[in-house]
Parts: structure tokens; sequence; C-alpha cells
């Protein structure tokens, strides 16, 4: 690898001391991409006790070699710092882990109505057994904007996979889903059923539900029935989605909208050994204000921790439910003439929940998707900074899918950290040109360009399971900001990779309060790495997504190996093998539909 290496050595402990430190293992034989301005890359990394001993050249680290150290030989592999989630679900990733796959290629087979009723019909055929017990059918990650038809299922389409079970499937965006008829009846849902506030019941002509529901209406079906799932279906939940995280190189995971159920699942797994990364949770601040202030802590309990509280203000972009400053350019669905969306929550709302977060001194992470949604936490944060002033909360900003870009500088001058979504110009980057905000605006959507400008850290992130926590697609969407048709969306928005490795690793980091523990490969720093198959600074930049994560290290364990990098040798955790959490997940569904 044609990789520059520092000249100097960046140790804990002088390597010329009477009695060094012995490390536990000495990483070297590859690219070492540190992510530390002051040494940007080294030759090796020793490691003691779970944390980095010293950081340099080969040579002067072998003072720290002993009898016992195992040497960790990276075959030319590239060693980087554990990606820190930005922002992500991953308990409810274990949904996306445990469901049938409705994604649109790349990432799945469904393309149209056809594929996937064919879908949930052959996940039905192999959980044949589980599905006895668990009487229900679930899908997950299904796009209406990627259908052939354009349109989302229908109650009658899912109808026509079982009558006998009740079928859920699940929008990528998490913001909206479809239930069949069973289902429908089982969450109680007809004809008499009012819209709840900030939510929509889709109806036919007639007047009954079409199995469409959007935000509050979709989150008042489904989440009651998973809070019925009890410790066994959360725990299932949060065990399958730490370990997909693990498998794309996330060391440090977020559950953005968590509850306090969920964050004893958490705990719960993590006292069995179970929970392979650390993660920190958010509560919803309007439901679990009491949980929030009982546990929040910038330490960790074991692996967990409450990092602060999560708002959301409004929806989906792509699913037209986010609330904009203007009319969407040319939406799909039957909407009314000049349709912006609309928030899920009042600006009454708003403001209590950050004030209460600012008064208490409490980090608030909020979903702000359209320019109206950003506006409304704009005029938030700067009453509470008024009253409270500057509590050093480190406020963020969820998405900012659209953005004026004065709105970049009230978010600058405020303080926030902009935790946005690139990866949106990937996979919705055609349907946002066309359709949402037109070929003018659709160039600046996730601005990351103009938070550079402004000199601005940001946190570039995958929202799974809206799209899988994929390092190598965010990485490349940073980067190339290429659509799915081929076409770059905004090239003045784009950054170098160097920058958008930060995104992933140092600047997270600092957004969750531990950029003094994590995001680079410095002395004293948690020993989490990432083993990537090639170095992502040389290779074509168009080419990132085809790069590989190998392994996972956790205070120097292998917590996940590809098949292929099963040569790599290092000390290893018991995480490396994963459980299959299926047969509890199915079973925990159908303790929660007896519930109902």
């Amino acid at each position: 690898m044609g990789v520059a290496l520092s000249a100097g050595t960046v140790v804990a402990q002088d390597a010329s001391s009477p009695s060094p430190a012995i490390a536990d293992t000495l990483y070297s034989g590859g690219p070492i991409l540190t992510i530390d301005d002051a040494q940007p890359t080294a030759e090796a990394v020793a490691v003691k006790d779970g944390r980095i001993l010293a950081v340099g050249e080969l040579s002067a680290l072998e003072s720290y070699r002993g009898s016992e150290t195992t040497l960790f030989d990276l075959q030319g592999r590239t060693l980087l710092p554990g990606f820190v989630d930005s922002h992500g679900h991953v308990v409810m990733g274990g949904l996306q882990a445990l469901s049938a796959n409705l994604l649109a290629p790349p990432d799945g087979e469904v393309n149209d109505i056809e594929s996937l009723q064919s879908t949930l019909r052959s996940w039905a055929d192999a959980h044949a057994e589980a599905l006895d017990d668990a009487q229900m059918i679930i899908g997950f990650g299904y796009d209406n904007a990627q259908l052939a038809e354009l349109r989302h299922p229908t109650r009658e389409d899912l109808d026509a996979v079982s009558t006998e079970y009740p079928v859920f499937i699940v929008h990528q965006s998490g913001h909206l889903g479809v239930a069949n008829s069973r289902a429908l009846e089982l969450v109680g849902i007809d004809a008499s059923s009012e819209n709840p506030a900030g939510g929509v019941i889709r109806r036919s002509p007639d007047g009954e539900p079409n199995g469409v529901l959007e935000e509050y209406a979709f989150f008042t079906a489904l989440l009651p029935l998973l809070s019925t799932l009890g410790p066994e279906g959360l725990e299932a939940f949060a065990v399958a989605g730490s370990e997909l995280w693990a498998s794309y190189g996330y060391t440090t995971a977020q559950d953005g909208r968590s509850s306090g159920s969920v964050v004893e699942a958490l705990k719960a797994i993590d006292a069995d050994g179970k929970l392979p990364i650390d993660v920190v949770a958010y509560p919803d601040v309007l439901e679990a204000k009491d949980y929030i202030e009982a546990n929040v802590s910038k330490a960790y309990t074991g692996r967990v921790r409450v990092g602060g509280s999560k708002l959301t203000i409004d929806g989906s972009p792509q699913g037209f439910t986010a609330l904009r400053d203007r009319p969407y350019f040319d939406p799909v669905g039957d909407y009314p003439p000049g349709y912006a969306g609309y928030a899920a929550v009042t600006m009454a709302q708003v403001q209590e929940a950050v004030n209460w977060c600012y008064a208490n001194g409490i980090q608030v992470i909020t979903h702000a998707n359209g320019e109206g949604a950003s506006d409304m936490l704009i005029a938030a944060l700067e009453t509470a900074q008024a009253e409270y002033g500057d509590p050093g909360n480190r406020p963020v900003l969820i998405h900012g899918q659209f953005l004026r870009e004065e709105q970049v500088d009230s978010y600058r001058d405020l303080g926030v950290f902009m935790s946005l979504f690139p990866m949106h110009t990937f996979y919705w980057g055609d349907w946002h040109r066309d359709h949402t905000v037109g070929p003018v605006n659709g160039d600046n959507i996730s601005p990351t360009g103009w938070v550079r400008e402004r000199g601005m850290m940001f946190g570039s992130h995958h929202d799974a399971p809206v799209a899988f926590p994929d390092s190598m697609r965010i990485l490349d969407a940073t980067v190339t900001r290429r659509t799915r048709s081929g076409d770059i969306l905004g090239p003045d928005q784009r950054v170098d990779v160097k920058t958008a490795l930060k995104a992933m690793t140092i600047w997270p980091a600092w957004q969750h309060f531990e950029e003094h523990d994590k995001g680079s490969i410095e002395p004293g720093k948690l020993a989490d790495f990432v083993i990537l198959s090639d170095d992502p600074t040389a290779v074509d930049p168009e080419s990132l997504n085809e790069l590989g994560v190998l392994a996972t290290i956790k205070e120097d364990r292998v917590i996940y190996a590809a098949e292929k990098a099963q040569a790599l040798t290092a000390r290893q955790s018991p995480f490396v093998a994963s459980p299959q959490v299926a047969e509890r997940f199915l079973h925990a569904m159908h303790e929660g539909l007896n519930a109902q």
C-alpha cells in the first residue's frame, strides 16, 4: 500500500523507560489510518487492557512486545478506529434483521407489488414452524418510490399473502406502514377510526382504511404491539440489531427515540454478556422525561447509557410527511394543491421539550427533516438559549434533509451539531430531484458542503433500519453523492474521503461527549477498531462502496469477522458466532398479539 507514514511516534509511555508496559496485542502489517490530525498514519498500534498504549513506527513499538503479546497481522488490510453511529435505531434494527427483507436492489429484490408478495410468502414458508406459534407475518423496507407501480401496497395486496395471519409491513423510512385486514382488525382500526394527531389513516373511496398508515397512525398501531413483546422480544431485537451494527464496523451504536423498556432490555442483554458494542440511548422526551432524568449519564453502565433525549418534529421526506416551508415539487399520490407536509407535534410541545432539556442540562437530539421543521427547532433553541444560556448540552439536528442555507448559519450560531443523512443521495436522490424538492433544491439535500464551508463538524448517519447500517455505502454517498441512476446530486456538497471518515468516527464521538475515549487511534483511547479490505484514501472514490468490513474489534476483542477474514488472528470474543434469535423473536411476537 502506498501510504505515507508519519516520521514521528506518539506513545503513552516512553518506550525507552526501564520497564515499558507489555502490550496484550500489537497490530501491524497494513495501513493504519488514525483519524488523528497530529499523526494521520502509523505502522503499528500497541494495546493493553483494552486501551491503546502506543501508536507509531513498528520499530519504536517493539519495546512493548513480550512473550505473551499477540501479534495481529493485518495482512495488508487497513485498520481504522471503530465507527461511531451518529444516528440510528439499533434495537429496531433487530426488526430489520429478523423480518422479511422488502428492500429494493441492491439491498433486496423487491421492485414491484408481486415481488413484495412473493418475498413475504417465501419468508413465511422459511419460518413455517415458528409462524405456527407467532401467528404473524412481518416485513421491513418496502419503498413505494422503488416499486414499479409507484404506490404503497394496500390491505388487499397483503390479504393476497394471507388472510389467516396478520401481515405488517414497514416502509423503509420507518414512518409509514401497511397492515392487512386481519392486522387492522387486531389493532382496532376501521371506518369509524379517526386520524390521530400527527398521523393519517389512508382510506378507500368508501371510507374504509386501505391499510396504509402514516406517522402517528402507524406508530400507534405498531408500537403498542411491540411494547407487549416483553423483555424476551425486545432482547431479541437488541441482540440482532447490535450484531448487525458490528458487522458493518460499528463499535458504538445509537438507539435514537428509545424508551425505558428498551433501555432496560439493552441492560439485560449486556448483563448476560450478549451485547457486543456500546449503545447510547435517547428516550423520547415527550414520553419519558422521568426515565431520562433518572438515568441520563455520560458514563456507561456496562455497555449501555442514556445520553439524553430525542424529539421528533416531522416525518419522512421521501414519504412526503416532512414539514416543508413550501409545497412539495411533484408529490406522487393523492395530495391537495400546495401540500407541504405536516408537523407531528405542536410548536408548544417543541418549545416545552427544548426548554426542559436546557433547564436540566440534558442533550436533545431532534428529528427535523423539512425546512418548516427546522424553523420550529431553530425558534425553540433561540428561545431556550435566551432564557437558560448555553448549558453545554451539545444539541443535535438529526437529518436536516431540506435546509435553506441561512438555516445552516443559524445552527452554527446556536452551537448545534448537525447529524446529516447524505446516504439519501444514493437511495432517494432521484426521487428528491424529480418529486420532493425538484432539481434545483435537490442538489442541496444533506448539505455537507455548506456545513464544511462554515468550519462545522458533522455526522454522517444511516438511520437504520431506514437503510442497512452499511458503513461503506455511507462513506461512498458522502464522498460521491451518486444516485441509483448514476446522477451526481449536488457536486458542490461533496466532501473528500478523509472528511467523510471523520464524520463516521471522531466527530460523532464528539457528538456523544466521547471524543476522549473514541473516534481516533491515539494513546489512552479504547482499542475500538475496524479492518477494511483496502485503504479508502487510496482507492478510486467511485469504488468506496465496494470496500468490505473484514473485522470489527471492541476493546481489543474481535466481535465480528467476515468469513474471508477468518485468517486474521486476534483475541476472539463470543460474539463472532452470531446466535439465531429469529425463533425467540417470532415467539415474542405471538405473545404480543395474544395480549392485544
